[in-house]
């Protein structure tokens, strides 16, 4: 079964696709840009969207509803949805495409905003620059990716300048970095320019490729025993696979 939303004389496309029991979100390409399970719209389908909620492992889980998340890239909007309906935290969406927005609330459950939810349309690299979000954001989660998914479409060093900026001091970024253009190595000496090279932690790459990168405004290396208490209590409260996040997350500078 498949869907389409209207074109735009500048946009790609939006459509989707099911497989069994599974809804994926294309940009008029083959390209996945996200999904859904059918029968738990609320969940992470996906491992790597799973690892961009790493951020986890460095808050109490007690103040997890206390905190701000934002999406820079809506996808499918599985972050979007997790944080404001499974972690119950005001969450912020910010996406160039309405017609990607009009199919997360026709397609894929994106609940309507309210006073915890707000999804704003705009170019995410001139978004982020307003006065509104400095320092106004606990959980950055950063995966924007053109229809083609070649490379990420914002990665320069000032870029991640700004999306610093963004941060509370114990706020965390974390970055999706994937494409057939990409060069992690590049991107990952441009989020140590902008947030340190102590700052980061990354994971092994997913089976597709996926490498998500974690960068803290405020660096901190806890000791492995207190990452292990948060990840089973991550993965008990929220049903996330953090446990088997350890076996794969370092930091990069060690």
């Amino acid at each position: 079964m498949a869907g389409r939303a209207p074109l735009s004389s500048l946009l790609p496309e939006v459509n989707f696709s099911d497989w069994g029991d599974v809804r994926y979100l294309h940009l008029g390409t083959e390209w996945v840009q996200g999904s859904m399970r059918l029968d738990a719209p609320y969940e992470i389908e996906l491992e790597y969207v799973q690892r961009m909620m790493a951020w986890l492992l460095f808050v109490a889980p007690a103040e997890v509803p206390k905190r701000h998340a934002m999406q820079l890239g809506l996808g499918a909007g599985a972050l979007t949805k997790f944080c404001r309906k499974q972690l119950r935290m005001r969450t912020t969406a910010i996406e160039l495409n309405p017609q990607v927005l009009a199919a997360c609330r026709g397609w894929f459950k994106l609940p309507p905003e309210d006073a915890k939810l707000r999804v704003v349309i705009a170019d995410a690299a001139g978004e982020i620059r307003k006065d509104e979000w400095q320092g106004a954001v606990d959980a950055l989660q950063v995966d924007l990716y053109d229809h083609e998914a070649a490379a990420p479409v914002l990665d320069s060093e000032a870029f991640y300048i700004d999306c610093r900026r963004l941060l509370t001091e114990d706020g965390c970024m974390t970055v999706n970095l994937f494409g057939r253009s990409s060069s992690y190595e590049r991107s990952l000496a441009k989020i140590a320019a902008a947030f340190g090279p102590e700052a980061l932690w990354a994971f092994k790459p997913t089976r597709e490729g996926n490498t998500v990168v974690l960068a803290q405004r405020s660096p901190e290396r806890p000791k492995r025993e207190r990452l292990a208490d948060r990840a089973q209590a991550i993965q008990t409260r929220w049903g996330l696979p953090a446990p088997k996040w350890l076996r794969v997350f370092k930091p990069v500078s060690s």
